[in-house]
């Protein structure tokens, strides 16, 4: 049966609450999954072959968004976003770049091995991995399945119908953690990981086209809708471009001084970190986008307002979160995993830092919602040279913990750009911004009662 779109009468609050439950339920609920297979895969696998697959994710991730023009944020945003040529012109894009992004990967690949042959690489490093080239050309091939993924799915995000898309993904991660246990038992191999994220990503595209309503997408191509996905999509380009080099600069730099095994530590830690601050980029984009976009459309006067509603919530959890996470890290490594992995404590302590300013994606979304997304692509442009700048630095003077610590901080250089924005946009509110700030020193006394009651 097609899902129900909420009905229009229900108020912006309304549909908001709603989604972002949707979201919350639905995120929790994968990375519930994602932990859980993780917690089972690193006994039946070794550190290195997590850190060989970080490598390879974070080439198809960055692949991916460097060629990224904002295809679904155009149809959330854009007047024409139910427009059935808008939508097929945007998915047979999606199409051809998915295919693009899998030669690319296949390119790389085969450079990685002659590099590998030729003896130019780092010898402990991640990239000198045999086995790295052949798996990062098998998973690329993700790029190739999601790029048929229906635009169904945007136009549920545009009209805050977030229940069938969180059960599919829900379904697709079961399914993925079913085929990685099951070869896992049975190899003890790295193909196990690599497996179980090719079949989530079928399981998500094909029920995105046969398990969602709406338009049902074929290969149609409207000169005006694409020269409108390009006009909109050159900010995006560049945008997702520095956005990607950073989230997935960490390992792009730690992978050439880390050797495989330091990096599965890093990576486990990481995996921390980035679910829970996936969970917020998932409701900023899902909710806050379509939420900041129909407020800028229809009534500008209150856009303040509703930013500082999207954002109070997220900043006090953060912020708490920032306290907790540095003291207690180290517990919670010590919880989860086996002593192998009890160095990867002392890490996500570091990360948990980076909680202060990913409070600030919400604002992110404010820029594309009102039109003007070069905003947003200056504020990515400055986190990559900050990134890029002190982690090297960092490592020079530091060691590896002391780079740890520029990945974590490095973000801090976005904040007075973002309030220069806000300022032109008249969304600053500097009461709201000190008030917050009480949930850091709350996060900090619970996590050190949380190590006295373990002491």
């Amino acid at each position: 049966m097609a899902p129900i779109p909420y009905p229009q009468t229900a108020t912006l609050r309304q549909r908001v609450l709603r989604a972002g439950g949707w979201i919350i339920a639905g995120y929790v609920g994968i990375q519930a999954i994602r932990l859980g297979g993780n917690l089972i895969m690193t006994r039946l696998l070794v550190p290195d072959m997590f850190g060989v697959l970080a490598i390879a994710t974070m080439v198809t991730i960055i692949l991916g968004m460097l060629s990224d023009i904002g295809l679904s944020q155009n149809i959330v945003q854009s007047r024409r976003g139910d427009d059935p040529a808008f939508l097929d012109t945007a998915w047979v894009v999606q199409v051809l770049r998915g295919v693009f992004l899998w030669l690319l990967a296949l390119m790389l690949s085969m450079a990685l091995h002659v590099a590998q042959r030729a003896g130019i690489l780092p010898m402990n490093s991640a990239y000198a991995s045999p086995v790295l080239p052949l798996v990062i050309t098998v998973t690329s091939f993700s790029a190739v399945i999601l790029g048929f993924l229906s635009t169904k799915v945007a136009t549920a995000q545009r009209s805050f119908d977030q229940k069938r898309p969180i059960q599919i993904e829900v379904i697709s991660q079961l399914a993925g953690l079913v085929v990685m246990i099951v070869i896992g038992l049975a190899s003890h191999s790295i193909w196990a990981l690599v497996a179980g994220g090719l079949i989530s990503t079928v399981v998500v595209t094909v029920l995105s086209h046969a398990w969602m309503n709406g338009h049902p997408n074929r290969f149609r191509w409207e000169k005006n809708a694409l020269l409108d996905l390009i006009d909109f999509g050159k900010w995006i380009f560049v945008s997702s471009a520095a956005f990607v080099l950073v989230t997935n600069g960490d390992r792009l730099l730690l992978g050439g001084i880390m050797d495989t095994g330091v990096l599965g530590l890093y990576a486990i830690a990481a995996l921390i970190v980035g679910a829970i601050e996936g969970v917020l980029s998932r409701l900023f984009m899902a909710v806050g986008l379509p939420a900041l976009s129909e407020t800028a459309r229809n009534n500008p006067s209150r856009l303040r307002e509703v930013y500082y509603k999207l954002r109070v919530p997220g900043d006090l959890l953060l912020l708490f979160l920032t306290g907790l996470v540095f003291t207690a890290g180290q517990l919670v490594i010590d919880l989860l995993y086996d002593p192998r992995y009890a160095l990867a404590g002392g890490m996500l302590q570091i990360l948990g830092l980076s909680f202060f300013s990913a409070r600030y994606l919400v604002t992110l979304q404010v820029y594309v919602a009102v039109g003007a997304p070069r905003y947003q692509t200056v504020t990515n442009l400055v986190r990559l040279l900050s990134l890029y700048t002190v982690v090297p630095t960092l490592y020079y003077i530091g060691g590896t913990p002391a780079a740890i610590w520029g990945i974590a901080l490095h973000a801090l250089a976005t904040v007075p750009v973002i309030y220069k924005f806000n300022a032109k946009l008249g969304l600053n509110d500097f009461r709201r911004e000190l008030l917050v700030l009480v949930a850091l020193p709350a996060g900090f006394v619970c996590g050190s009662a949380l190590n006295l009651m373990r002491g």
